[in-house]
């Protein structure tokens, strides 16, 4: 009954700690929960409690910070090593995403693009780095704090670039239309940019490192979980050849998506920055 209880509380326990196998005993396949999503804080201020996400969010900024900081602090005409990695990252964001899609006009934005960029990237790459094995982008908070930050920046510049007559003509009244049929476009345009934006921008990022994550964790707990006869052995070569698979699909899909997340904030500021007719 105890080992019952443990399976349905904690798949990520049972797969590395528990001795449950098939073809072995009665209990059955672990399959990930919830529970996969929550830990138990490493300490407590007050009703603020400090888990391993917040953790690893913290170490990542760390790290981030100090690639670029190793790379910029003592810049060389004939750069170094550090100093090429950090100047190809940062150009990578600042031609490939703030010049491309808004033009001069995208010099000021292009800290916060960096920033966002590698920011999101790092919080999806904890998926595959050993011990860590967790995209904290996969918990909906931090892509929920992350979208809010992009529209109250895309928000700030809409209104401040257009006044506040013209920031609303921005959002909610495209140009060049029949009028009769903004009596329809109007009221879906408000609702697009004012709420749709955000979320969509949220549950993008949230849903693809969560279903990664969920992925990951079925091939990894079936492979320990198949484990211990020679049929058993057999299907766990297999599922462990998938795990691998995934993990290497999934690194691609870290990228892109921090990719997406930068492309999208760039996107908006850009149509922000447009004057409104």
């Amino acid at each position: 009954m105890q080992k019952e209880l443990l399976v349905t509380a904690d798949a990520q326990t049972l797969a590395f700690e528990v001795d449950c196998h098939l073809f072995q005993g009665s209990c059955g396949f672990p399959a990930p929960s919830a529970w996969s999503f929550i830990f138990d804080p490493i300490f407590s201020i007050g009703p603020v409690e400090f888990n391993k996400p917040m953790l690893l969010a913290i170490i990542g900024t760390f790290a981030i910070l100090a690639l670029f900081w190793a790379g910029f602090s003592k810049p060389k005409v004939i750069p170094g090593k550090l100093q090429m990695i950090a100047e190809a990252l940062y150009g990578f964001v600042h031609r490939g995403i703030a010049k491309e899609i808004i033009g001069k006009k995208g010099e000021p934005f292009v800290p916060l693009l960096v920033s966002l960029f590698f920011f999101v990237w790092m919080l999806n790459l904890w998926a595959i780095i050993p011990i860590a094995q967790f995209p904290v982008s996969s918990l909906i908070a931090y892509p929920v704090g992350l979208a809010l930050l992009v529209w109250a920046v895309y928000m700030t510049v809409t209104f401040r670039s257009n006044g506040f007559v013209g920031g609303i003509r921005n959002l909610c009244v495209p140009s060049g239309l029949p009028k009769p049929i903004y009596v329809i476009l109007t009221p879906i345009e408000f609702v697009s940019n004012i709420f749709v934006r955000p979320f969509t921008l949220a549950v993008r990022l949230f849903a693809n490192m969560f279903a990664g994550h969920i992925l990951i964790l079925v091939f990894t707990i079936a492979t320990w979980y198949m484990l211990g006869t020679v049929l058993g052995t057999v299907y766990a070569t297999a599922s462990f050849a998938v795990t691998l698979a995934l993990t290497v699909f999934e690194m691609f899909i870290q990228a892109l998506q921090a990719y997406v997340f930068t492309v999208l904030t760039a996107t908006y500021l850009s149509q922000a920055l447009e004057e409104a007719h």
